[in-house]
């Protein structure tokens, strides 16, 4: 099916405008549908929403391909339904403990899946490269605040980091005393290290990363 063959049968089939141009921005990233349009892009294409949704990340995204209303998600975390849409159109989950642990369970999120859909992972980022490169211990209070693991797991995973990145920016001496790194090499393995520690974080406590 070609863009304007989807434009048509979304407006032959659910009554909606949608122009061939909007569905090629749907196809390339460059614009979201909405939850209803979502839904019948799926229809149209004979396919499920969550197959249209293979990586998602934002809490709307995650509760399309649960086939939740949001009045039925806010039911089920025990928020307003107003106060629950809110979160959804900031991209900020500001619920408490118990509540964080129903939309889990709602939407069947991992750890790392929970920490993105509450708009947090620049935020959490931050505090691991200080925790690898300076005190993890400095960090760990933190850290524990953000991620819905064990302290004391928390911790182990801290320390690994911390020495993984270690290992990679100390410089290894020969026997005869010299450096045996390239010049820049160990820096440039830091910095590698720094990009990605989100990543390295989540592989590193066995956490399936979101879309994983």
């Amino acid at each position: 099916m070609l863009p304007g063959h989807v434009a048509y049968g979304l407006a032959a089939q659910y009554g909606l405008r949608i122009s061939t141009e909007t569905v090629i921005a749907w196809e390339r990233g460059l614009a979201v549908p909405s939850t209803y349009e979502l839904t019948a892009l799926a229809g149209v294409l004979w396919c499920s929403p969550d197959e249209l949704l293979t990586a998602a990340r934002t809490l709307r995204e995650h509760r399309t391909v649960r086939r939740l209303s949001a009045q039925e998600l806010a039911r089920l975390v025990g928020l307003s339904t107003s106060a629950y849409l809110r979160m959804e159109e900031t991209g900020r989950w500001r619920g408490n403990e118990r509540q964080s642990a129903a939309l889990a369970e709602a939407l069947g999120l991992t750890a790392a899946g929970l920490v993105t859909v509450s708009g947090r992972d620049e935020e959490l980022t931050e505090l691991l490269r200080a925790a690898a490169a300076t005190r993890w211990q400095a960090q760990l209070r933190a850290v524990a605040k953000l991620v819905p693991l064990e302290r004391g797991f928390l911790q182990d995973v801290l320390e690994q980091l911390h020495s993984d990145y270690q290992s990679l920016t100390v410089p290894t001496l020969s026997w005869s005393g010299t450096d045996t790194e390239r010049p820049g090499s160990a820096g440039e393995a830091g910095r590698q290290f720094l990009a990605t520690v989100l990543e390295r974080f989540w592989r590193t406590a066995g956490v399936r990363g979101p879309g994983q």
